[in-house]
């Protein structure tokens, strides 16, 4: 298969890990970056109170996100439940899942925690919230227990499932995707699995093309109304069992520099200009679902066929995909940082504040970097060392 280069497998990854597509691991990285950077935007919009009006459509790299996840873990995993000898239980399946994913979801919350209390421990209307609730909020995270909204708990009074990081929303959404295909679409042929993914992406469609949500686009999941949890099982599934679908019928078709292509396209397609609704209809929901069904699988299918080329290309890859979790999952509380320094200085433009946008966009990087390797890697071999069957 086209890009699977064990040379290039995390070091924190289990002894029997399949070999890695590198530049999916890469082109993970680019969408975390991309989101880091529409997050800047978003809070300009939210500093001012109107709505973002550049890189209008970077929520779309969770959708993406959610692609690749059904991809790597289909290519990952599916083959591994009949094997002979030492077949996959589902009870190694969930620990290596909670392995790879929840020591940087407690580290998050640590740093939402932190970050709450540098900016004084108040909701955004400046209401005092009090430290036994933000411990309770911190507890809670730490357990991936969600707030709903209204609740003591919700520290920030926006309606964040996890208000200390409110990206968490999306994993919540992803340890959701893991059980269901551990119990139930893992066990599809490929016909039947075909058969969900048209029917997930016609009720995904009707869902954001009328508008159901008033958001007037894709991004939702983020809270815990009723709208949002259905609209976000519906934005995770359809995403994440497409990518299983490609990776089930995977061919390699090659293109030489795909993955350059495909990061210049990711960046034109989020940066397209919202669209004014047309009666009932969303177009911003229209074309964001257009690039999931029919932009993204070619994506993600190109550039699972290409092949980085020479050790500094290599570790350019292996860099944005080492990165790519602990970047989305520790940037957003230095975010609400930048965000109470742009209201509190009524600046609501990138002309005015580049400079800060430069050096948090370097912290988050930093910051990142430095939770994986003095952190996340070493926690993650200490418990798959401990915990994790070695036959």
């Amino acid at each position: 298969m086209a890009n699977l280069q064990s040379a290039t497998t995390p070091s924190a990854a289990f002894a029997d890990s399949k070999p890695h597509y590198v530049l999916l691991d890469a082109l993970r990285g680019a969408a975390a970056l991309m989101v880091v950077w529409y997050h800047f935007f978003e809070g300009f919009a939210f500093a001012e109170g109107t709505a973002i009006t550049t890189f209008n459509h970077g929520h779309l790299g969770v959708d993406l996100f959610f692609m690749l996840s059904g991809f790597v873990i289909s290519y990952a995993y599916d083959d591994r439940w009949q094997r002979t000898p030492n077949p996959l239980t589902l009870k190694e399946f969930f620990k290596r899942r909670l392995i790879r994913l929840h020591p940087m979801l407690i580290m998050g919350a640590i740093i939402g925690f932190t970050t709450f209390c540098l900016q004084g421990g108040v909701k955004w209307d400046g209401t005092p919230t009090p430290m036994s609730w933000s411990l309770v909020a911190l507890v809670l995270t730490m357990f991936f227990i969600p707030a709903y909204p209204g609740a003591q708990y919700d520290l920030r009074g926006n309606g964040e499932m996890f208000s200390l990081n409110g990206p968490s929303w999306s994993l919540f959404f992803e340890y959701i995707g893991n059980l269901l295909y551990a119990l139930f679409i893992r066990r599809l042929g490929n016909r039947a699995l075909a058969v969900l993914t048209a029917a997930l992406g016609v009720a995904w469609c009707w869902f954001v093309t009328t508008d159901v949500s008033g958001y007037d686009m894709i991004g939702i999941g983020w809270t815990l109304d009723t709208v949002n949890f259905f609209g976000g099982l519906l934005r995770m599934m359809f995403p994440f069992s497409l990518g299983m679908v490609m990776a089930r019928n995977f061919k390699p078709v090659k293109i030489k520099g795909i993955f350059w292509i495909a990061w210049a396209v990711l960046f034109g397609l989020f940066s397209v200009p919202a669209f004014a609704k047309c009666g009932a209809i969303s177009l911003n929901g229209v074309y964001e679902f257009a690039c999931i069904l029919f932009v993204f699988p070619a994506i993600v299918w190109l550039t699972a066929s290409g092949e980085s080329t020479g050790k500094l290309s290599s570790k350019f890859c292996k860099f944005l995909g080492d990165i790519s979790y602990p970047l989305y999952i520790v940037h957003y509380p230095v975010m609400y940082l930048f965000y109470a320094w742009l209201i509190e200085n009524k600046l609501y433009t990138l002309g005015e504040t580049w400079p800060v946008v430069i050096m948090v966009f370097a912290i988050n990087i930093a910051l990142a970097y430095a939770c994986l390797k003095l952190y996340d890697e070493p926690v993650r071999r200490w418990l798959t060392k401990r915990f994790i069957s070695s036959k």
